[in-house]
């Protein structure tokens, strides 16, 4: 298993009110999802500046959890509602709520299904038009399983999730359930932001640079980075 480390290319603002459950960018626009019940939102933010330029208020009694984009069309997932909001990318207006059974933490498109994860070592793959369930992936490293897998994203055949309140990402094969690399992500927090900055929770790709965007629940940044071998 490969051990790597983010090297960091640039630094944005980032809202610290922001409890984020979700990351996306699409076409030089960044996407995010924020959770706690009365605060969630779907969010189009402005990379350079971190300001909101749409945003979407969830119902008080839906915690907002994982984003991720099909065709036009963006999927919310909620941590105990046991539904996924759909919406207009263009609009953020909501089109519709899908069912699913479990709990909805990270959400990512592998370009067929959705891919969902709900805080243990196991993925969920949905159709992506109905949600219906189609088969689940048991992840381990070194043949143990891994729990506490949160936000998710797809890039070229792999899977990459967050690990819960341990500030790392772990990168996966989607066939085998493998946790082919380790990226150790602790450099990026910082001793200043004080208790108040939460879990790393946010992974997207930017394709156009092969960067990846991280961020966490409340952080006051968002750091765009390559994976680097430790050394």
């Amino acid at each position: 298993m490969a051990e790597l480390v983010p090297r960091v290319v640039a630094e944005y603002p980032h809202d610290p009110a922001a409890f984020t459950q979700g990351l996306l960018w699409h076409d030089g626009r960044l996407y995010e999802s924020t959770g706690q019940y009365g605060a969630s939102s779907l969010r189009r933010v402005d990379l350079e500046t971190g300001t909101v330029e749409l945003r979407h208020d969830l119902p008080e009694n839906l915690f907002g959890e994982g984003l991720e984009r099909v065709g036009d069309r963006l999927v919310q997932l909620t941590w105990h509602g046991q539904v996924a909001r759909v919406y207009a990318l263009d609009s953020l207006e909501l089109i519709e709520e899908l069912p699913y059974t479990g709990e909805g933490w990270g959400l990512c498109f592998d370009q067929v299904d959705l891919v969902r994860s709900d805080g243990t070592a196991s993925l969920t793959f949905h159709d992506a038009g109905s949600l219906a369930p189609l088969k689940s992936l048991q992840v381990a490293v070194a043949g143990m399983p891994l729990p506490y897998l949160n936000e998710l994203e797809c890039i070229d055949g792999l899977i990459y999730a967050n690990v819960l309140e341990v500030d790392s990402i772990v990168e996966i094969d989607p066939t085998s359930g493998r946790v082919t690399a380790r990226i150790d992500a602790s450099s990026l927090r910082s001793a200043e932001w004080g208790s108040a900055a939460g879990a790393l929770n946010g992974i997207a790709y930017r394709p156009e640079t092969g960067t990846f965007l991280i961020t966490g629940k409340n952080w006051p940044k968002l750091f765009e980075v390559v994976f680097v071998p430790r050394g």
